[in-house]
């Protein structure tokens, strides 16, 4: 089959649109500290700033396939490009950490957009498979780029002014609608929206993180927390019993029938807890306690980066190789390691041992992670791929979202005590996810 016209005008803008998604997770964690000393709002306003956009993100992730769906790949990435740059327009005027938090929530919902119209778009431009698998592939390249410049990144565009971190999306933003407006109109596929279960799954995952930030700092007795977290509950049941009944629902509760999905939710969580929990607690370790400016605390990260690009290239092979126990349990392994290693360094040992523990969670995480996006899909029916994707990659997102909870509450207090706690509590994690990993079948002969 021949390409779409135009394929690579749709693999450019689709892999700069993984690219803006992927970098505002990682390059707003540099600039925080600065972000604190204008705007003030303390431990709870940084842990905010980085939630405000993963919570959102991981509410409306399962919903905008949807979305893309109805009213065509092309229009819903266009839409999805448009918010999230004028939010990101509206991050950079923020005059206030609560203005700033808002408008970090509605740039999450912007890449919410982003993200599956324009796997759509690629998918719709390549209709043969192996063309497909190789352009998803360069697709693919924008995340880990992202991931490789996001630290050193933000720490030199923090050492002008925190604001140009989200000033530099607006222009990319435009000039990629440019470009997008010669691609062809995509077909849509009319579906049934579940409105109850996308309200319920807001307000579940938004009163979860926001009990245990408010609980890190308030305390878990008091009242707001209390009902803050009941209503969590309350509204998570809620989510359960609607997918149960209704007749096209956000997560088909049949889909956790299948063993690889089982295994790779929770490794999925795991996973985000330790790589978002580590980034964010170093990067304020580097800056607020050793008083690294952002450049150089940036910079820190650059190795561990450089590593997780060789990591994930060499997956494939390892998968290949000796089956995707191997990787996955290696991976994960990894990953403990250079969390026991922080947790007995930080605070007593020179920056550059910092350097190399972050080295091994990066090379860790980006050995799994490949391998445990396959397994996700063991067992599932094909027609279900897209579903089972999205729900791992929502359930990794909220594996952020609460590990910048409570960590940031851990650290609110006696920094140090807090940072090696969070440590050796992600590594914990990341320890019984491996086990868990024991249980993915052996690669045969």
């Amino acid at each position: 089959m021949r390409d779409a016209p135009r394929s690579r005008v749709v693999i450019t803008i689709a892999s700069l649109g993984f690219f803006l998604v992927t970098l505002d997770i990682s390059i707003v964690n540099v600039a925080l500290s600065s972000i604190r000393d204008e705007l003030g709002g303390g431990v709870v306003g940084q842990q905010w700033i980085i939630d405000g956009y993963t919570l959102l993100f991981a509410c409306l992730l399962l919903s905008a396939g949807n979305l893309s769906d109805r009213i065509g790949a092309k229009r819903a990435l266009a839409a999805g490009i448009v918010v999230f740059t004028l939010t990101s327009a509206a991050c950079a005027l923020a005059p206030s950490t609560a203005g700033l938090i808002a408008a970090r929530c509605f740039q999450g919902a912007g890449a919410a957009i982003m993200l599956p119209a324009s796997m759509a778009l690629v998918r719709e431009a390549f209709p043969d498979a192996g063309r497909r698998a190789r352009a998803l592939g360069v697709w693919a390249v924008g995340g880990a780029v992202a991931g490789l410049v996001g630290q050193p990144l933000g720490g030199l565009l923090t050492t002008v002014d925190w604001r140009w971190v989200f000033t530099i999306n607006v222009p990319v933003g435009v000039g990629m609608l440019v470009p997008l407006s010669l691609v062809a109109t995509s077909p849509r596929r009319p579906r049934p929206f579940d409105w109850a279960g996308q309200v319920l799954a807001v307000v579940g995952l938004s009163a979860l993180v926001f009990g245990l930030i408010d609980g890190g700092h308030s305390g878990f007795g008091s009242p707001v927390v209390v009902l803050a977290l009941a209503l969590a509950v309350l509204a998570i049941a809620g989510f359960l019993a609607v997918q149960a009944r209704v007749e096209h629902p956000m997560v088909p509760l049949d889909l956790f029938h299948a063993r690889g999905v089982r295994i790779a939710l929770p490794v999925g969580f795991a996973f985000m807890v330790g790589n978002f929990g580590n980034v964010f607690v170093v990067s304020l370790y580097l800056q607020q306690h050793l008083g690294l400016p952002p450049l150089q605390a940036g910079l820190v990260f650059v190795p561990s980066a450089v590593v997780a690009i060789a990591g994930n290239l060499c997956s494939g092979v390892v998968t290949n190789r000796f089956g995707a126990r191997v990787a996955v349990v290696a991976g994960l392994s990894s990953m403990v390691v250079g969390l026991v290693g922080l947790a007995a360094t930080v605070g007593r040992g020179p920056v550059v041992l910092t350097a190399v523990c972050v080295c091994f969670i990066g090379a860790g995480g980006s050995v799994a992670m490949p391998s445990v996006t396959s397994v996700v899909l063991e067992g599932v029916p094909p027609e279900q791929a897209g579903t089972a994707s999205a729900v791992f990659n929502t359930f990794r997102q909220v594996g952020g979202a609460v590990a910048i909870a409570v960590f940031g509450a851990l650290v609110a207090g006696d920094f140090l005590v807090g940072a090696r706690t969070s440590f050796v509590t992600a590594a914990a994690l990341l320890l019984g996810a491996a086990l868990v990993s024991l249980r993915v079948p052996a690669r045969k002969p």
